[in-house]
């Protein structure tokens, strides 16, 4: 009889850094457990998914009172559904008021592919502008416009009229113009290596958008529910876009995404035709039920306020070790670049050896991310400081 590593293995089809899948049997707040009794530290958080960290006893309540009420009962936007209302309105609360009406998904990719046909509906217009080394999802929209040719051109043809610029090339935003119907963005490009926008780059690129009517979409769904040290990222980077996609963080651990936009833009998936968007299990009870407690816990417990701070000791720790060449960091989210010579994915082996579980970049080959769960305890980063410096430190290359 095959192992559930076995079945795995033999599924999956893809490359692994790993020397062997770790089999997860339970997780709580920055700690995986194996099958084999071991114990792992998450500096990966599920890919941002997991800030609140896992099985935080606030969301679980949530979940499990929700499933004692109602699951699934129809297609979203046909009945109302109390998780759906109390979330929509907390995000609207805590959002400009130009974003104060919210569609939810299932995921990522599905809050761009609504974003880009609102996009659409709102100009009449058909081109795309996205950025190069940007992720946007593995749908066929998304990755029409995802930053990267190698992950693109086995799934040609995709969608035509799209154009990619430069980040943070302020000369390339004059390709904007009136045949552009929406510029989708990472404010800050997150599987890039965590770039950040140069100075006034995302308020040029505003201002051009506005002149010359095209609608402005940020990507926030990695970045998104307190990862940078605000709420969301363009909170501290004094741009508000048209349209807002999120997603990871944003249900809890649970499956959910969301493009939120203005009501009177939104208006516009309502007519010609009638359902302009539609989803069967976007805004599950149970996911929403799950997101507006792991708002509460952001907001309560204060994480928002402490992942700069975290980040920073991290960050310090770091930088003084040999084999890093230099660190990007955004609040709780550093992106640690590494001497050319590291063999990364070696390095990533070595570093789960030592219960430690990193993540390499799709677009930067020589870093890694720390991106632990914004819940991570002083205690906890000292204790993951060590191990991580006796670990790089032991790693022959």
């Amino acid at each position: 009889m095959l192992s559930n590593r076995q079945i795995f293995q033999m599924n999956m089809g893809l490359p692994s850094v790993v020397n062997d899948p770790i089999e997860i049997t339970h997780a709580k707040g920055i700690y995986l457990y194996d099958d084999k009794g071991n114990t792992y530290i998450d500096l990966v958080s599920g890919v941002s998914v997991s800030n609140t960290g896992h099985l935080h006893p606030h969301i679980v309540a949530a979940i499990k009172n929700q499933l004692d009420r109602y699951m699934h009962t129809m297609v979203y936007g046909k009945f109302v559904q109390s998780p759906q209302t109390l979330l929509a309105n907390k995000l609207a609360s805590l959002l400009p008021a130009s974003l104060d009406s919210v569609f939810f998904v299932n995921s990522g990719s599905e809050a761009i592919e609504g974003a880009l046909k609102l996009a659409k509906r709102l100009t009449g217009r058909t081109e795309m502008v996205s950025f190069k080394n940007a992720y946007h999802g593995g749908t066929a929209g998304a990755l029409s416009l995802l930053g990267n040719e190698g992950l693109k051109q086995a799934f040609r043809p995709l969608l035509p009229g799209t154009r990619q610029l430069e980040f943070n090339n302020f000369e390339q935003l004059t390709a904007i113009d009136c045949h552009t119907a929406c510029v989708l963005i990472e404010p800050i490009q997150a599987e890039a290596g965590i770039i950040l926008p140069e100075k006034d780059f995302l308020k040029a690129l505003r201002q051009r958008c506005d002149e010359v009517g095209t609608v402005l979409i940020f990507d926030e769904i990695q970045m998104g529910f307190g990862r940078t040290g605000s709420l969301f990222a363009f909170e501290q980077l004094g741009v508000v876009p048209d349209i807002l996609c999120l997603a990871k963080a944003m249900g809890g651990g649970m499956p959910l995404g969301a493009f939120i936009s203005s009501k009177t833009n939104m208006q516009a998936l309502t007519s010609r035709p009638e359902l302009g968007h539609i989803t069967t299990f976007g805004g599950h009870p149970v996911s929403c039920a799950a997101s507006l407690a792991a708002l509460e816990v952001l907001l309560n417990e204060k994480l928002i306020e402490q992942a700069s701070h975290k980040g920073q000791r991290f960050e310090e720790a770091l930088i003084s070790i040999k084999m890093v060449k230099s660190i990007r960091r955004v609040g709780l989210m550093l992106g640690v670049e590494l001497d050319a010579e590291v063999p990364i994915g070696e390095l990533l082996k070595h570093l789960q050896k030592h219960k430690l579980i990193v993540d390499q970049f799709l677009f930067h080959q020589h870093s890694f991310r720390i991106a632990p769960p914004l819940t991570i305890t002083e205690n906890e980063i000292s204790e993951v400081i060590d191990m991580l410096t006796i670990a790089l430190n032991s790693f022959d290359y």
